[in-house]
């Protein structure tokens, strides 16, 4: 078995800071690559992380023997990266989210594997300590059922956020604008702990604020499951500043208050549980919308890629989301 893997970043852009951190710290990786159309950032990225610095994905493909690659990509670019990885029998750790369809997406997870690689997606959040505590919870037993949710997201994007960017704000490229940018790591949260089918969807979707693009910048709907949950969700970019999402929690023993950050998880029998704050946060770097918890999704991922466990948040665990957040696109009308 390998002490450590080597393993390339592709896409240098902010989130790669994420990324880079979390692989300079780890003791199962070697940086091998920094990779990026752009060759100044890939420069800049492999002087201060290490690497070698290169322009050509296909390049970097033939010349590094690697195991595993990041992908910090525009979102229409993640599944054509992947699928030439896992030809090469790389494994690949995506961000989020998958793609910008769902049949890619579901290909990808195919084509991982046939040629029997690792496919991971970063869906940070569900290691929050605030996340782990609710999921424990649940999973003991302690709460009970979920009965319904919801959750609520109020960020601030402004044009010039979206000027910045030769994709973002883009339905070709981006694939959309609040949903699936912003709130897509609130609403996977809440699917992951509700854990069950679901039966229906539905969604609105606006663009209330925003004058250079068209995606949406406000969107609501209610989702309902098998088992008869209901979560309602409301999410927009059109305030001042990036509060605190919330998630609340309604269950038969009790009920739930958390974010990113913070967790209140009081019962019925009068007893509570509070998280105040995520540890261990090391290795965090970039804006606190980021999340905590990069670095600790990447361990694991490479841990399952050297074979010492199973990989968490694999492809297949991951489409549950993406396939939701599809879906609400399909009915919110505004998807050209």
């Amino acid at each position: 078995m390998k002490d450590k893997l080597k393993v390339a970043i592709v896409g240098c852009g902010r989130i790669s800071v994420s990324h880079l951190a979390a692989i300079g710290a780890s003791p199962y990786a070697h940086l091998v690559a920094c990779c990026d159309i752009k060759s100044d950032r890939a420069q800049k990225a492999a002087e201060k992380f290490g690497g070698k610095a290169c322009s050509s994905y296909e390049q970097m493909l033939k010349n590094e023997k690697l195991d595993a690659i990041h992908l910090c990509l525009p979102h229409y670019l993640h599944i054509p990266y992947a699928l030439k990885a896992f030809e090469r029998g790389i494994n690949v750790l995506s961000e989020k989210p998958m793609s910008i369809d769902y049949e890619s997406a579901e290909n990808a997870v195919r084509s991982a594997k046939e040629h029997n690689v690792k496919y991971g997606v970063i869906f940070q959040c569900r290691y929050n300590a605030s996340s782990q505590a609710v999921k424990r919870a649940l999973d003991s037993g302690k709460l009970g059922k979920i009965l319904c949710a919801n959750s609520t997201l109020t960020w601030s994007r402004s044009d010039e956020y979206y000027s910045e960017s030769d994709w973002k704000g883009t339905w070709d490229k981006e694939g959309g604008g609040v949903v699936i940018d912003q709130a897509i790591h609130s609403i996977d949260l809440v699917n992951w702990l509700i854990n069950d089918e679901i039966e229906s969807v539905q969604c609105s979707m606006h663009n209330r604020g925003h004058k250079t693009v068209s995606v949406e910048d406000t969107a609501e709907g209610l989702i309902t499951y098998r088992s008869g949950v209901k979560y309602a969700f409301y999410c927009m970019n059109n305030y001042g500043d990036d509060e605190p999402i919330t998630i609340k929690l309604l269950c038969e023993k009790g009920k739930v208050t958390f974010g990113y950050e913070n967790a209140l998880i009081e019962y019925n029998d009068g007893t509570v549980e509070r998280v105040d704050r995520n540890t261990d946060l090391t290795h965090c770097v970039g804006p606190k919308y980021w999340g905590v918890k990069h670095d600790w999704q990447i361990g694991q991922f490479y841990k399952a890629c050297l074979g010492l466990e199973p990989l968490e948040i694999s492809g297949e665990e991951a489409l549950k989301t993406h396939k939701l957040i599809m879906d609400l696109y399909t009915l919110g009308g505004m998807r050209p």
